[in-house]
């Protein structure tokens, strides 16, 4: 069955954006560019909130026409604008490019959509991924930690009364000095406190704060 796959980039001390939501220490350069095309082609679906789709919507269906984007960006933007893509958002009215808008994450309708799917689906954005979380929607995290130290912003994982035991499956570098590190689950349920608990615990313009049942940020 298709998996659920959370792909984000962070620093060394774990935030996915600056105090202003800068995201200018992506070191992204050709190498690692040619890695996640390769890895986003083959998906079935892009999942994201409305700031990631509206940041990535304004750069990506036009990208290829610049005489200057290098091969793997040109790749890049001819697999966006086609891949399908679900934005979650009660705010956004219109979007293109294969879009699908829905207003909620609500989990009988996730697990249906990776169950139709044709292929992994990526998950993007610190909010909405927490709501998955939440509910128990991911399966699988690939965090590429970038070689800087932020010293302020927004982290990717924000705190929780609930531990998710994970089981690393692979990592790589990168010549860049970036690392991906690939985890699944390792098990659904743990004890915490005494008490049972269950495990709910980029590219250029990939990364903004995107929120789940809110689904706006």
């Amino acid at each position: 069955m298709p998996k659920i796959i959370l792909m984000m980039s962070v620093s060394l001390d774990g935030f996915f954006e600056g105090p202003n939501r800068e995201i200018d220490w992506h070191l992204v350069d050709e190498e690692l560019h040619a890695h996640f095309n390769e890895e986003i082609r083959h998906m079935g679906a892009l999942l994201s909130g409305r700031v990631t789709y509206e940041l990535m919507a304004a750069f990506w269906p036009t990208a290829d026409k610049d005489p200057d984007s290098p091969p793997t960006m040109v790749e890049f933007a001819r697999i966006w604008r086609n891949i399908p893509k679900v934005v979650f958002s009660r705010t956004l009215e219109r979007a293109e490019w294969h879009t699908t808008i829905v207003p909620q994450v609500v989990p009988e309708s996730i697990r249906e959509l990776k169950q139709r799917s044709l292929g992994d689906l990526g998950l993007g954005g610190a909010e909405l991924a927490a709501e998955f979380m939440r509910h128990d929607l991911v399966d699988e995290f690939r965090v590429y930690v970038h070689p800087v130290l932020l010293g302020r912003g927004r982290r990717l994982f924000s705190e929780t009364d609930s531990m998710t035991r994970l089981r690393l499956v692979e990592s790589r570098p990168f010549g860049n000095g970036v690392v991906l590190l690939r985890y699944e689950r390792a098990d659904a349920d743990v004890t915490v406190g005494g008490t049972q608990a269950g495990a709910e615990v980029g590219i250029k313009g990939a990364g903004a704060g995107d929120s789940g049942n809110t689904t706006e940020a």
